[in-house]
């Protein structure tokens, strides 16, 4: 058998360590140089949403302080699909370089719960960048209602089983799976109805089809602020800051009911993690603007970074959540 000379041996065996300790410093450097001249280019942010609504507005919000604050453009492509699947496929057959970021919301973990044959998995082939923000879904009845509590609601739900109209928009959105959380939390028997659009739940609540509606603020804003409707309750574990004034579902008689929406980045996985990192402050720095705080506060949305590894495990619990709310509910996966 052959037998390598004790001095060559020793030799090879430095000249591999230095390979290696150069090939890590060189790996070192790189990553370094990636984020100091990172973006020297456009951006694109692929959105799974068209435009003009709520996610839209607030990433261009977002994008352009970006913008501002990086020196290059971050620009907003709107790829609406089921399940986001056509953004996700955007964003993963583009090179993970961090020039083609995803922004994504909890949305995309109820589409991991839904869908049996999802064509990505988020946490595998997408790592995440930093939340965006955090926003409620709100309980809403007509002005004239004779409910004035989210308490009164639950009394008459009891009292009157299977009477009581709960609008929410189409099956599986966060709305109505919020709805069918409410009503297996509450333990009340209540007919939750869907609605394609927003405003036709809206018009169905004031012509007095349904009792009570369970949307995003941003969609209620103005009929809340005309005064056509009242919120009785917000779904997050404390009172939103855009309704301080209103209660939680928890302090109204549904101990522990929690449901915040969010938004957050995302990029390819194998993107160099110094340009996630600097993505990150960056994010960091931007959300706590005050003009941006306030524009997103007028949506209903809490501008707030987070962690990459916060995020990551928010977008883990919600699959696990709205996966046993699917089930419990027995509705279809898709």
């Amino acid at each position: 058998m052959f037998s390598m000379n004790p001095v060559w041996a020793r030799m090879t065996r430095r000249f591999v360590m230095l390979a290696c300790a150069l090939l890590a410093l060189s790996c070192i450097a790189g990553g370094a140089q990636a984020q100091a001249t990172y973006p020297d280019k456009p951006v694109r942010v692929i959105l799974p949403f068209g435009p003009g609504g709520i996610a839209d507005i607030t990433a261009r919000l977002i994008a352009q302080k970006l913008s501002e604050k990086l020196g290059q453009n971050f620009v907003i492509e709107n790829m609406p699909g089921a399940g986001g699947i056509a953004a996700a496929r955007a964003v993963l057959q583009a090179p993970a370089d961090g020039y083609t970021l995803a922004f994504f919301t909890n949305g995309t973990a109820i589409s991991v719960a839904i869908f049996n044959d999802l064509p990505f998995d988020p946490l595998k082939q997408l790592v995440p960048v930093s939340a965006l923000g955090y926003f409620d879904v709100v309980f809403a009845v007509p002005a004239n209602s004779d409910l004035h509590t989210l308490g009164d609601f639950l009394a008459a739900a009891r009292s009157k089983p299977g009477t009581l109209n709960l609008g929410s928009i189409t099956v599986g959105s966060t709305q109505n799976l919020t709805a069918q959380l409410f009503k297996a939390m509450s333990g009340t028997d209540t007919v939750i109805v869907p609605f394609r659009t927003s405003p036709d739940e809206l018009v169905a609540l004031l012509r007095g089809d349904i009792q009570m509606e369970v949307e995003f603020y941003a969609a209620l804003k103005p009929a809340l602020q005309s005064g056509q409707i009242r919120a009785l309750a917000t779904s997050g574990p404390k009172r939103s800051p855009e309704l301080p004034n209103v209660p939680t579902v928890a302090e109204s008689g549904v101990p522990d009911f929690d449901v915040t929406s969010w938004n957050a980045l995302y990029a390819p996985a194998g993107t160099p993690q110094p340009i996630i990192d600097k993505l990150n402050a960056t994010l960091h720095d931007v959300l706590a603007n005050p003009d941006l705080k306030k524009a997103a506060l007028d949506l209903g949305i809490d501008a707030k970074a987070s962690t990459a590894a916060e995020i990551d495990a928010r977008m883990r619990a919600d699959i696990a959540k709205w996966g046993k709310v699917i089930e419990a509910a027995h509705i279809p996966k898709q």
